[in-house]
Order: C-alpha cells, then structure tokens, then sequence
C-alpha cells in the first residue's frame, strides 16, 4: 500500500488526518494521551501521499487527487464500516471532503486548527502575537530553529519548543519537499465546492480554533456552526495554530468531552465501543 499508516486499539476506527507537510506523529503524541485510560476505538493514523513515509505518487497531482487517495485507503482499511475522522489544519481540509463523499458512514467529527479556505490571501486572519516570551529560550535556539520557531509560536515556552521540534519541525524534514510544493502551487484547492447545505450533519462535532492563530485564523471557521447541529466550537485564547501544544489541557478536555458525545450517540444506533 501507497500511504503509510499505524494502527492503534482496537474498536471503533477513527481515521486521523495530520497538516500539511507533518506525518502522523504529530497526531498521535497530541491524542494518545486521551486513550491510555480509554478503551474501544482503533486509532488509524495516516502519512498523507508525499509525507512521513507514504510515497510521494505522481498520480497525485492536486487536493482532489489527494482525497481520492485517502477515500480508497479508507474504503480498503474498513470497507464500508463506519467511522470517525480527525484532521488538524489541511488534514481538517480533507476531513471535510471525507464528509462530503462518505456522509452516509461517518458518525463524528473532529477539526482542529482547519483549513477552510484554501487561499491564503482570501483568509481573514488576525495579526501574528507572542503572549508569553521566553528570551533565554529564544537566545538558545539556533537561527533555523528560530526561523520556524517564532513565527508560529504564541507560547513561547521550553515545554512548548520541545513538542514543536518534535511534532512540528523534525516531522516537516521528512516530506519529499520538491513534490509537495508542485501540489501547494498548482493544486492546494478541492476543484469542487463542497455543498454545505446537503452536508447537514447530525452527529457530534468538535471545532477547535486558536484565538491567535494567524495561519488559518478563526472567523473563517464559523461558517460551518449552521451545518453542524451536534458542534462545539471553541476559540482558545493564547492559542495559534499549534494550539494544541499551546493549550494541552482545554484541547484534551474538548477531545475527551467529543468521545463522550460520540459514545453516547453510538450507543442509541446499537453501535458500540
């Protein structure tokens, strides 16, 4: 198989999408935590096509492509079984184009971070803020850790730097750069529109932003509350788009609280975990 993928659990599956150009352990160091007390749910954590480990496919020429691609790995992994989907920032992106081809068997979902709108320079965004400095941190790092470091980070904390090297900057070396930038300049968009209207969707949801997160921002995220009956939609403050690092704990007890949701809902359709 093309994409890379680790399976963790068993139960009922949850397919888990990273960002762009990450793999799939800056997914599972931020919910792994939330399982090691929590049973019944098999964990399916991907590389995207040209990230991590998965091949770099020249099949794959756009988003549309991309999606495809996962929509076969997940129609191969768990063959008409439903299922939950996660994605953090583009993986958020391809979740939501999981919903518009797979609604009939996707029972929850979870967004952190999303990209909504795929055109940058079309996002309403807020300023980038540092909240919390640390300047002997700041000092210690060299000028290509700094470089990627301080334009994203909110928190600027050792505790913070250190999941950042390890889910954010180690991981983002590890993609075939060349390939993913061909796909980024010619084909980051979905060339459909994803119809909102026919994608009302009743199960539980889980929409997590950072108040500070000027990459993808917040605003734009809202437009799918109307959608979504079943949404929590939270906006952290002293957050950006790592705010998963930058606010651990509110991240973790929204996770939680979504499981809760999901299980409860499993259980009144017979489905259980």
């Amino acid at each position: 198989m093309s994409i890379n993928f680790k399976i963790l659990g068993e139960g009922f599956p949850i397919i888990i999408l990273h960002g762009w150009s990450l793999d799939h352990q800056t997914m599972l160091n931020s919910l792994e935590p939330l399982f090691e007390h929590r049973n019944g749910w098999r964990r399916i954590y991907i590389d995207l096509p040209g990230m991590g480990c998965s091949k770099a496919l020249e099949s794959i020429q756009n988003a549309d492509d991309m999606l495809t691609e996962i929509l076969k790995f997940i129609d191969e992994i768990i063959p008409n079984e439903p299922f939950l989907v996660c994605g953090y920032s583009y993986g958020g992106y391809l979740s939501q184009g999981i919903l518009h081809f797979r609604k009939h068997l996707v029972r929850g979902m979870f967004l952190f971070a999303p990209v909504i709108i795929s055109d940058y320079n079309k996002r309403s965004l807020p300023s980038h803020q540092t909240l919390i400095e640390d300047s002997a941190l700041i000092s210690s790092l060299s000028s290509e850790e700094l470089a990627k470091f301080e334009p994203m980070a909110v928190v600027q904390g050792e505790k913070e730097w250190e999941r950042f090297r390890e889910e954010i900057l180690i991981p983002s070396k590890n993609a075939n750069s060349e390939y993913i930038e061909r796909i980024q300049q010619s084909g980051y968009s979905f060339t459909f529109d994803i119809d909102r209207d026919s994608l009302a969707f009743d199960y539980p949801v889980v929409i997590i932003t950072g108040r500070q997160d000027s990459i993808v921002g917040y605003k734009d995220t809202w437009k799918l509350i109307d959608y979504y009956s079943r949404a929590t939609f939270a906006v952290l403050d002293t957050a950006g788009h790592n705010l998963q690092i930058e606010q651990s704990s509110l991240f973790e007890a929204l996770t939680d609280n979504w499981l809760e949701r999901v299980e409860y809902e499993l259980s009144k359709t017979g489905l259980s975990v």
